[in-house]
């Protein structure tokens, strides 16, 4: 007899023929695509959950302000109608490592503030022509500020670069001898920019209102007409090096990744990872060691002045009142934003104007500087007092009295470890400057 067929045996055949099939595969693969694509969309909704989780909405908020992110786009300043002309910034360049522009002709601005040491010198006290009372302030990202100088005497950029070079103590030098030099050195490229020099015949080389009493007599001598025209090259000088000084800024630091990594939720790499001490840092930054009460912002600066309880230098120093001094050389200064040598209007002179001048709060205040690169910045504080970041976290941990006015600080009651903590967080704030290129270096030594 003839077998029969088996009924079982033929879907079982049907099914090992589509296996074998091609639409099998890409059944397969297609099943395979969404599942993948679901479990990793799950995976990382999962992550953003947990990073959110991390950290309160408050929080969240906080961490994004203090993103150089944050940092509102560079405005223009108005007292300086150069500051963004590429010309004057050039010019600016020149002159910032131009050491002709001092008494003794060995002194130039990138002599205290060095572009390879964050335009700052590492000293207590910064050492011109001679020894000043102060340490030197670093410049990246301080065209964004209101006041400058430590005690805010100046609310320029360009205001702040003429103080040093009429200092005995700093460039040592006049206004005259330094319109001298633009005219025989810069000539060309002065006139481009602010038009032609007035005539400088018959002048004192040294001449100019300052401390010494031969070259204040000789400035007084000369016709107030001429004395205006030379305050005038004097100002563009200050507004050629604020134009070169604008254009050094800041660039992200493992911190601003981190912070970028948190929010949105994306896994961290080796570029922003932060290890539980920098993390626990952090937390104790924005949270129980009230740091961010002043170093607030994209610049961890809040432009203003507090006296924080420092103990006097160790070097005999004159006495120094800080922003109850400051705030009146501001007013008074012959180059302010109010001044005839300023291109603002008075309206744009706000910060001047509405300047708090009295008050007990004034007395010993210095200004809040800024945390970025300070874990390389070292020695710490308006003179230098501290030599590492242990001395000063220690110090805002116990809170002394201020040797006179009266100190805002509040004792922390931070452990050892979480004092330690806060410094690898503020290592962290470590990053290169940015500048056109060439432009951290003076220009002899720049790269052909």
């Amino acid at each position: 007899m003839p077998t029969l067929p088996d009924n079982d045996s033929a879907p079982a055949g049907a099914l090992i023929r589509f296996r074998n099939s091609v639409w099998f595969a890409i059944l397969v693969c297609t099943l395979t695509g969404v599942l993948g694509t679901t479990l990793v969309s799950a995976a990382a909704a999962h992550s953003r959950s947990i990073g959110a989780s991390r950290w309160t909405e408050q929080q969240r908020s906080l961490l994004r302000s203090l993103s150089l992110k944050s940092l509102a786009p560079l405005a223009p300043d108005p007292s300086n109608r150069y500051a963004d002309d590429d010309r004057a910034a050039a010019l600016g360049r020149q002159l910032f490592f131009d050491t002709r522009f001092s008494g003794n002709g060995r002194v130039s601005c990138a002599t205290c503030h060095v572009p390879g040491q964050d335009f700052q010198d590492g000293t207590p006290l910064a050492h011109g022509v001679g020894t000043t009372a102060r340490r030197t302030m670093p410049i990246a990202g301080t065209a964004h500020s209101a006041w400058f100088f430590w005690d805010g005497r100046a609310d320029s950029q360009w205001g702040q670069a003429l103080g040093p070079l009429e200092s005995a103590a700093e460039h040592g030098g006049t206004r005259t001898q330094y319109a001298q030099v633009v005219a025989s050195h810069y000539r060309s490229d002065y006139e481009t920019i602010f038009g032609v020099l007035p005539s400088l015949a018959q002048l004192p080389r040294q001449a100019g209102p300052v401390a010494d009493s031969a070259w204040r007599g000789a400035w007084e001598r000369i016709p107030s007409a001429r004395r205006d025209d030379i305050s005038r090259v004097y100002a563009n000088i200050g507004k050629a090096i604020a134009a070169y000084e604008r254009r050094i800024e800041l660039t992200p630091s493992r911190f601003d990744r981190y912070v970028a990594a948190e929010l949105s939720g994306k896994p961290h790499d080796t570029q922003s990872a932060f290890s539980r001490d920098e993390e626990a840092g952090l937390r104790l930054f924005i949270g129980k060691a009230n740091c961010a009460n002043c170093h607030n912002g994209a610049l961890f600066s809040d432009d203003h002045f507090h006296n924080t309880g420092v103990p006097l230098p160790t070097t005999a120093l004159p006495p120094d009142s800080g922003r109850t001094s400051g705030v009146r050389q501001a007013l008074a200064g012959e180059f302010n934003c109010t001044s005839r040598y300023s291109d603002a209007k008075p309206d744009d002179c706000e910060e001047l104007r509405f300047a708090v001048t009295e008050g007990s709060e004034l007395v010993r205040a210095y200004k809040t500087p800024s945390l970025r690169n300070v874990a390389a910045r070292a020695p710490y504080m308006h003179a230098g007092q501290f030599t590492n970041l242990d001395q000063v976290l220690a110090h805002y941990n116990s809170a002394p009295a201020a040797p006179f006015g009266q100190s805002e600080l509040r004792s922390l009651h931070l452990s050892l470890e979480e004092q330690r903590q806060l410094a690898a967080f503020l290592n962290t704030l470590t990053s290169p400057l940015a500048a056109p290129q060439g432009w951290l270096q003076g220009p002899a030594t720049q790269s052909k």
